[in-house]
């Protein structure tokens, strides 16, 4: 172990790093479940909720394997959220333009996942991802993520626990913030959901009992909160459904199989790159969508890594950290990882500071995450009675946490303010994260161009607005 992570070196030891590993383990772990979720639109038990299910653990696992002994740090890798919520888009509405099913449209996406990661382990090997990334206007950069914690949110209250009709009219779902607290009085709400109106209020509480037990959790500094907060959730469901709604919560269990669903995996998603379909969207639409995956990856991995390793204490005096080529390969191999096992784009997992105050400071961490993810394929169908409203406290609790990066935006400047007030409410109302930091991009370059100060624009951002204004006006 000493020869391999240089442990004495980095003041830390095997105990110390196996605990720091388990701690990122318990914080990220809800992943497991809510990738297969948000990828299937909660499709629960189908052969591509299987197979997304297998991807997420192997994918994860393999960047983090590759982090511990190519780059030897702590930080975890799995499917990003946001991400994944953007590729499950992507992938419907490549259905809606070529007419595939879902799980081919999904084949397709997948492609440029595969795309994606191959860039990005050339551009590591190039040292230019961080060069792609300065090119970018700070403010638009910054503004990214506390707009994609909006989405969540607006996810975790709205379409991740939507209640359908008796009769499954999933034209017409009912939704939380809408038809619960958005109708006037509660005698208006329960009289428009009818006979779902105990399940919504199971739903509701639910989700707000596990919100407030992570964010309590979190406020006393223990590193399990989300783990543990959606495990009250999901016990909180499980009673109301057998209190309540008279249905017993794990009757699914008693028919599951406990073998790992590699058949369906093989099926569904293992190297079923469908390219056929990918060339069926268009050379413009297939170069959008790669270029916006990388850009949201680009800010996502690198913000992440800097901050984490910022506060280990791994940095240099210019804020540069050691390997960090190695751990940006890392990461794009986890991409590719996912795309050929059947994910959206692998990721370095904020998460990872949880492991890191816990005293990791090698890769012995991550290999320790890596086993844990691995480990998980023996218990898909405990993840797959884990209640919806439960994994929405973790939804929402991330991006609120998400929001923290508005701190960072000058509101008093209009360069930084109007691009990121548009992207906040673009990105949950179009669900689109790509369409919103087109938007964003688009309105800081004319504001530059505009007030004598289009020098200041870089060349790649002229460029990404013009694709974005030609997308958004003239491709049909």
């Amino acid at each position: 172990m000493e020869k391999l992570f240089h442990l004495k070196e980095n003041g830390t030891s095997v105990r110390t790093e196996l605990m720091a590993g388990l701690t990122t383990f318990m914080t990220m772990a809800y992943i497991i479940a809510l990738n297969p979720n948000l990828l299937t639109n909660f499709d629960v038990g189908s052969s591509l909720w299987n197979g997304v299910f297998m991807a997420t653990c192997i994918a994860s696992a393999i960047g983090m394997f590759v982090m511990a002994f190519a780059a030897n740090k702590p930080f975890a890798m799995a499917p990003g959220m946001g991400l994944n919520s953007f590729f499950a888009v992507v992938a419907a509405n490549i259905a809606g333009m070529t007419g595939l099913s879902y799980v081919a449209s999904f084949q397709s996406a997948l492609v440029i996942i595969l795309i994606e990661g191959i860039v990005f382990i050339i551009l590591s090997f190039l040292n230019v991802r961080e060069k792609i990334v300065e090119a970018i206007p700070l403010g638009v950069r910054m503004g990214i993520a506390p707009a994609i914690g909006l989405m969540l949110m607006n996810i975790g209250l709205g379409s991740n626990v939507g209640i359908y009709t008796e009769t499954n009219d999933f034209t017409a779902p009912f939704y939380v913030m809408r038809d619960f607290f958005g109708a006037l009085t509660a005698g208006v709400a329960r009289d428009n959901l009818g006979s779902q109106w105990p399940t919504m209020i199971l739903t509701v509480v639910t989700m707000f009992v596990g919100l407030f037990v992570i964010v309590i959790l979190a406020h006393y500094k223990k590193k399990a909160a989300v783990l543990i907060g959606m495990l009250v959730a999901s016990i909180v469901y499980w009673a109301g459904q057998a209190i309540f709604l008279h249905t017993n919560p794990f009757a699914s269990l008693a028919t599951a199989s406990w073998v790992p669903p590699f058949k369906d995996m093989a099926e569904t998603t293992l190297f079923k790159l469908n390219f056929k379909g990918f060339f069926n969207i268009g050379w413009f639409t297939s170069i959008t969508l790669i270029i916006t995956f990388c850009m949201i990856d680009m800010f996502d991995t690198i913000g992440t890594l800097v901050g984490t390793a910022s506060r280990a204490g791994m940095v240099d005096e210019e804020g540069k950290m050691p390997k960090m080529k190695e751990a940006l390969i890392a990461d794009a191999v986890g991409t590719v990882a996912g795309a050929v096992t059947g994910t959206s784009t692998v990721t370095t997992f904020i998460e990872s500071a949880s492991g890191v105050e816990a005293g990791g400071r090698t890769g012995l961490t991550a290999l320790t995450t890596g086993i844990l993810f691995l480990a998980c394929m023996f218990i898909s169908p405990i993840a797959a009675i884990i209640p919806a409203a439960a994994t929405s406290s973790a939804l929402i609790y991330v991006g609120i946490l998400m929001l923290s990066g508005l701190g960072k935006i000058k509101f008093d400047d209009m360069d930084q303010m109007v691009p990121v007030a548009l992207m906040l409410i673009a990105m949950p109302i179009s669900g689109s994260i790509g369409h919103a930091i087109g938007i964003g991009l688009i309105a800081y370059t004319i504001l530059k161009l505009f007030t004598g100060r289009a020098k200041e624009v870089s060349v790649l951002t002229y460029v990404i607005s013009v694709l974005f204004l030609i997308k958004f006006f003239l491709v049909v």
